[in-house]
């Protein structure tokens, strides 16, 4: 059964093959400011090889890459298969969080799509972000990810408003 993980080395291959399926849609290119896109950037082909496969676990797996906005990085994994990945940040100490990144970001493997994950990551993880004493959290898609926008709502997303291009929800995290 899925579930939500600490990055881990056991789905090394997977992950490696999910990665070629974003780079085959097109993301990594200069203009994508994904985590996604950023990660394929900086990495590129080099996920390969183990060494710098664990390297890459290992500062995934630090609570602060930027020090400014802690966050957990969590893999979506049946077994040693890589299904998606979600990203918690704890505070939305930015601009740029508090209009476009939220506090949580999400991304299921192309050939993984339609089948639920998505729904089931969010939710997963909507405790856990309770736990860092946020009430509700907020969450963003693009105003055309009708797939997206579908996940967060079924999640008890409440539109707040559209910004920029980007749709604004705030989630309960649990019971107040």
């Amino acid at each position: 059964m899925p579930q939500l993980i600490a990055p881990h080395i056991r789905v090394h291959a997977s992950y490696v093959a999910a990665l070629a399926e974003f780079r085959g849609e097109g993301r990594g290119g200069p203009d994508d400011d994904s985590t996604i896109g950023r990660a394929l950037r900086t990495y590129g082909d080099t996920w390969h090889d183990p060494e710098v496969f664990a390297q890459y676990i290992a500062r995934l797996n630090a609570l602060a890459p930027d020090p400014a906005v802690p966050r957990t990085s969590l893999w979506y994994a049946d077994g040693d298969t890589y299904l998606g990945r979600l990203v918690i940040r704890h505070t939305l100490g930015s601009r740029f969080l508090r209009e476009y990144g939220g506090h949580l970001g999400y991304d299921v493997r192309p050939s993984a799509r339609r089948r639920g994950h998505a729904t089931a990551m969010l939710r997963e993880a909507l405790p856990i972000v309770r736990g860092l004493g946020i009430d509700r959290a907020l969450v963003t898609c693009e105003s055309g990810n009708i797939a997206s926008r579908r996940v967060i709502e079924a999640c008890g997303g409440v539109l707040e408003d559209e910004l920029h291009g980007m749709l604004r929800f705030w989630v309960p995290t649990g019971d107040a």
